[in-house]
Formats: C-alpha cells, structure tokens, sequence
C-alpha cells in the first residue's frame, strides 16, 4: 500500500470568508464544517482547549486534494499576517489546480480581492507522457496569502 496525501490543511483568519472564496474562485464545495476543541497533543500549533473551526472544501475527489481551513474562534490568533505577501517564502506550498477556465478563474479571484502576481498566458510543456500540452496559466494568493498556480490545458498535441 502507498499512503496517500488527502488533506491540506491551512490556516486562515475566517473560515466562513475563505470557504466562500474557494466556492467561488475554484468551484469546490463543503464537505464538512465543524468547531472542535484542541487537545493540545497533536497539531504543532495552538494549546491545549483552544476553540477552532475547521471547514473541508472537496474538489471532485472525496478523499483526496481536499483543503481544509482552520480558523481560531477561541483565542483568536494575533501572530497571522495582516498584508498578503508578494513573493512565496521557503517552506510555503505552492498549490497547483487543473483549472476548467483558467482567465475565468483568476478573474474570479480577483473580484474577490485576491493579488495577482501572473495574468493569464499561453505556454508549452512536454508532459510526462511525451506529448506536448498547450496551456494557459496564471497565478495568484488568497486571501489569507496562500499560492496558487492555475493551468488550464487547453490542446495536447499527439
């Protein structure tokens, strides 16, 4: 057996507002959305009887690529970030989403007050089965400054 990666899990200032832009920007839906206490054993993060919520988005799959978003109810947390970055910091995932309509998408996320750092364009790439993919791709941070790459294959050429 292979283990598997089935969850990202992110922390975010409000869990309500990040689940709306993942409804929005990236079409996923709510998997579930629940407050749970801390335990202060396993997460290197927080104490012990903290008060948090955790809302899972789902894309297609239902075990697998799933985003969770962790917000803090009870303390809140003072040490997030208030300004997005502009640049992505060692030790920060990049995420990289196979998008329906890439310029739909960013346009999306910019609407909601996402930063942009690349506007859509059309680039090659020779996939990992030879043949070359004619995409188009962006890139931009959520709102909690989380990276994402956005393709969208658009011809593959046999």
């Amino acid at each position: 057996m292979v283990d598997i990666i089935k969850r990202t899990t992110l922390i975010v200032r409000d869990a309500e507002k990040s689940a709306h832009w993942f409804e929005t920007v990236l079409g996923m839906t709510r998997w579930m959305d629940v407050p749970f206490t801390l335990s202060g054993d396993q997460l290197a993060t927080g104490k012990k009887g903290d008060q948090t919520r955790l809302v899972i988005m789902k894309a297609e799959h239902d075990v697998i690529g799933m985003i969770g978003l962790l917000e803090w109810v009870n303390p809140k947390r003072e040490d997030i970030p208030t300004e997005q970055p502009t640049e992505i910091a060692f030790g920060t995932p990049i995420f990289v989403v196979a998008a329906q309509d890439c310029r739909a998408a960013v346009e999306r996320a910019r609407g909601l007050g996402s930063r942009i750092h690349a506007e859509p364009n059309d680039w090659s790439v020779t996939g990992a089965d030879g043949k070359v993919k004619d995409m188009v791709g962006a890139s931009f941070w959520d709102l909690d400054g989380h990276f994402f790459e956005v393709n969208q294959v658009v011809r593959t050429h046999d």
